[in-house]
């Protein structure tokens, strides 16, 4: 039975569903109630956050699921994230102990903090979760590719200002991350015009952070992957050789029909500089209404052409709201056929890269036991007792299903 909540001390638990971007708005909830004297805990507690994702019909079921189940074992449940704020009836007919947060994500921690009320200022800086620190510096589209609930849910893009952009990263560092990866929704839209920086000169001076090692970026559009940022990739040392750039489709029939803004040409063109030194991994949207097996067969070849490894693949899932929402002919066994193909091609990518370390040393950030990754993003299998958050010497010794086997 849920206990009934009442202000003062609280406990609580945090948890979220998709991207990195997510997972950055659910720790802002939860360094906002740590900062006003809560408790977290991962059993019992009173109070939980599910920061939620919408983007397939799947993710927004798990996020729904995720917040019943809370609803039964914590007195009060917070729904916050993209799904709180997708139109319709999404968390609809949940118990009255669930309030849905349909707000901006710069503004949920204040909402949520208030509501569940502050008790004093008990801790001031809240260490991330992770071994990784991912650093927010954008947020929201302007863009309206045809298929994307993002701008409905997130809104127009914004940028933080580059000066507490900065200092996050260096408070990060000191807290004892390796690694930063500069995340947003639309990364490339970064502008802090007032102080005269964009993505290029950000990636530098947030580079040049004393005592950061690694840099890296989330997650690129193609458009905005220029001579300028790809400069300032290959100038700044802590930049790790990884990007991870959306195809959607390699089919230019099918890119008009998404809305994107680029062609399958544009696209080589681009990503060509980069040369075998990058690991380049990306999404890929399967079975879009336009997509027949031709069009398939295009992004199969553009996959090859552009030298991808490790491919998300993402069956379409029509969104309320978007031009194609009410557009899905592609029957569901089609979507997962085309999908194991894409993995397929995805996986012997991967293993062929991995090979290519063979005999040579890398250094690895271990995020768990047994396991990290080198600079260009490629998964390393390393020894059980090597400490979690250290950067380890390794020399390639084998190749298996899951990655690189450490000497």
């Amino acid at each position: 039975m849920v206990e009934v909540y009442s202000p003062g001390l609280a406990t609580f638990s945090v948890h979220f569903l998709g991207c990195k971007v997510s997972h950055v708005d659910a720790h802002a909830v939860r360094e906002r109630l740590l900062a006003d004297g809560h408790r977290e805990c991962d059993d019992g507690a009173e109070v939980a956050v599910v920061n939620t994702c919408c983007v397939t019909n799947e993710a927004l079921a798990k996020s729904r699921k995720e917040a019943a189940r809370a609803a039964r074992t914590h007195a009060r449940v917070y729904v916050t994230g993209c799904g709180a704020n997708l139109a319709g009836a999404s968390f609809a007919g949940l118990p009255a102990n669930v309030v849905v947060v349909a707000r901006r994500s710069e503004e949920t921690p204040a909402f949520v903090a208030g509501d569940v009320g502050a008790i004093g200022c008990v801790r001031a800086d809240a260490r991330l979760d992770r071994v990784r620190a991912f650093v927010k510096v954008q947020d929201g589209c302007s863009f309206s590719c045809h298929f994307c609930v993002i701008p409905l849910v997130r809104g127009a893009s914004r940028s933080r200002r580059a000066d507490a952009v900065l200092e996050e990263i260096g408070r990060r560092v000191v807290q004892g991350h390796r690694e930063v990866v500069l995340t947003g929704i639309n990364l490339g839209c970064y502008r802090d015009r007032a102080a005269g920086f964009d993505l290029p000169r950000l990636v530098r001076e947030a580079g040049a952070t004393p005592g950061l090692e690694r840099l890296r970026l989330s997650s690129i559009e193609i458009n905005h992957v220029d001579d300028k940022l790809i400069a300032a990739l290959r100038e700044t040392p802590t930049v790790t050789p990884h990007l991870h750039v959306p195809l959607q489709s390699g089919d230019d029939g099918v890119l008009r029909a998404m809305g994107r803004r680029y062609t399958v040409a544009t696209y080589l063109r681009r990503l060509a500089p980069l040369g075998d030194e990058f690991n380049l991994t990306s999404d890929v949207i399967v079975g879009f209404p336009a997509e027949d097996e031709r069009a398939f067969a295009n992004t199969l070849r553009a996959v090859q052409d552009a030298g991808l490894t490790k491919i998300h693949a993402f069956p379409y899932s029509p969104r309320p709201g978007t031009v194609t929402a009410a557009d899905d002919p592609v029957p569901p066994a089609v979507k997962k056929e085309r999908s194991a193909r894409l993995r397929a091609v995805s996986h012997d990518a991967c293993v062929a890269r991995w090979r290519t370390k063979l005999g040579t040393y890398d250094v690895v950030l271990v995020d768990r036991p047994g396991r990290g990754y080198g600079g260009d993003y490629s998964p390393w299998l390393v020894p059980g007792d090597a400490p979690v958050g250290e950067l380890l010497r390794v020399r390639g010794a084998a190749v298996s299903e899951e990655g690189i086997l450490a000497a």
